[in-house]
């Protein structure tokens, strides 16, 4: 169902659980769909030994994506046109994500949006704005 810009106000929000314990398995899968198979998010030994993580992490596309799935179901099939994000702390193994999307403006025909992902210590692992399409 698409958003209708007469029911809309600055500075509403909507809160949604993306993914809870992210698994090795979900990272290296996304690895694939991607075609991304830096070692860094993929090789436990290449990320500890060689390039000092303390272990794998998500690819920031990864947060972007599934982020942004959240985003278009909240306004509606079609109607995101326009999603830019930092990617601001990594994301790891284990991790849960939780996104809120806040109106920041409303017009005739778009909404603006900002959007906040943060794990489960409330640290924020990308930040975004968004624009869409409103009835």
């Amino acid at each position: 169902m698409a958003l209708k810009a007469a029911g809309l106000r600055v500075g509403d929000t909507h809160t949604e659980r993306l993914v809870e314990d992210l698994t090795r398995t979900q990272i290296v899968q996304y690895a694939g769909a991607s075609g991304d198979f830096n070692p860094v998010h993929t090789d436990e030994l290449f990320a500890r030994e060689v390039a000092g993580y303390p272990t794998v992490f998500a690819h920031g596309m990864l947060t972007m994506g599934i982020t942004g799935r959240m985003l278009t179901d909240y306004v509606g099939d079609g109607r995101l046109t326009k999603y830019g994000a930092r990617f601001t702390s990594q994301v790891w193994p284990g991790d849960t994500l939780d996104a809120t999307v806040t109106i920041t403006a409303v017009g005739d025909n778009f909404v603006e949006l900002a959007v906040s992902t943060v794990n489960q210590d409330g640290v924020e692992v990308l930040k975004a704005t968004a624009e869409a399409r409103v009835d």
